[in-house]
């Protein structure tokens, strides 16, 4: 695994819909690959599209909040990595 930059953290779940809510430290881009890292969490894939207020968007700056799909659980706090 090449070079991985920390470019936000989960600040929310949403189990039913399969969604997760990170607040960006960071640029984050549709295409781009990310691994979710906390004490039980560990997903790697690459964001297909994402959020803001129901908006589709294809790039995330510093400060935003997001959404995303994920394809499996992930937890408040969890680390989001650029990879």
């Amino acid at each position: 695994m090449g070079e991985k930059k920390q470019i936000g953290v989960i600040t929310r779940y949403f189990h039913k819909i399969g969604v997760a809510a990170i607040m960006l430290e960071d640029t984050l881009k549709v295409g781009n690959k990310i691994s979710i890292e906390g004490s039980t969490t560990n997903l790697e894939q690459e964001i297909s599209s994402m959020q803001v207020d129901r908006e589709d968007i294809q790039e995330g700056i510093k400060g935003q909040e997001i959404a995303i799909k994920v394809k499996d659980r992930v937890r408040e706090n969890d680390v989001v990595y650029l990879i």
